[in-house]
């Protein structure tokens, strides 16, 4: 089994469907049975891109449902073009895997606008300011419980901010593995193998105290990010009756390139 990606490629079924093998890399923060919301988020993105790719369209619009928890096991996923257009069209993609009575079932779903590109480099505007430099960030240690988990100790992390300080949570934030073995990840794989982060970034409360698992992520991209690292500025409000939402924007080195949505389901311990 790879140390160094998140899926193992198994082949594929019937046209639009692969199947892949999930390797601990994937653990999730909250549970040693289940998944991370990000390699499944960029597993889905991956299908989204290739489900008839057109070379002149990329992904403008992402939502990533989590269905219930992604287990770590052999997975498949499926893609569709619910809407076919010229120069906008809805894709599908549904990651299924089995369930706790081993019959198979959906567990989280992509669905994607992709529209047509064209040259307006002449209009260019950035409305969110920038995020500090990489060369201002800084390691800390991540050692100990919620940290060592399979998912979290894959990341290169480098803080901007104090976690759970006053304001946004900062940082830059990379993965060392691939998403898939034998791979080289597209930027928008890159992004979402990150992002889902954004909720933890952004959190005021302790992960000791308190559970916020987020059943959703919502990703608008204006411009597709460059480089290895993805910047984060994100924080989490909190409603009295146990439901938080988390906003956030997302950067490369150059600048801005979208934000980033989350429900966020809040629980005492």
């Amino acid at each position: 089994m790879s140390d160094l990606a998140y899926y193992i490629p198994l082949g594929g079924g019937h046209d639009g469907v692969e199947r892949f093998e999930s390797t601990p890399l994937t653990v999730s923060t909250w549970a040693d049975t289940m998944q991370h919301g990000s390699p499944p988020s960029a597993l889905l993105v991956r299908a989204l891109e290739r489900c008839g790719h057109r070379p002149d369209t990329r992904l403008t619009r992402v939502v990533i449902e989590i269905l219930g928890p992604v287990p770590i096991s052999e997975v498949e996923v499926r893609s569709w073009i619910d809407r076919p257009g010229k120069r906008v069209e809805l894709v599908v993609a549904e990651l299924w895997a089995p369930g706790p009575d081993g019959t198979s079932r959906a567990v989280a779903r992509g669905t994607a606008w992709r529209m047509q590109t064209a040259d307006t480099t002449a209009v260019v505007h950035t409305a969110d300011g920038p995020l500090a430099p990489l060369s201002e960030a800084r390691e800390i240690d991540m050692t100990g419980p919620f940290w060592d988990s399979g998912y979290v100790g894959s990341l290169d992390w480098r803080w901007l901010a104090e976690i759970g300080g006053p304001g946004p949570g900062q940082l830059w934030v990379r993965p060392n593995p691939v998403l898939v073995e034998g791979e080289s990840m597209t930027p928008s794989e890159r992004l979402f193998a990150v992002v889902d982060v954004s909720n933890g970034v952004g959190s005021k409360i302790h992960p000791s105290e308190w559970t916020y698992l987020n059943t959703d992520l919502t990703v608008h991209l204006f411009r597709v990010p460059s480089g290895e690292w993805i910047g984060l500025s994100s924080e989490t409000s909190y409603g009295p009756d146990g439901v938080g939402m988390c906003a956030g924007v997302i950067y490369d080195e150059i600048g801005a390139v979208g934000r980033i949505n989350q429900t966020v389901q809040v629980r005492a311990r």
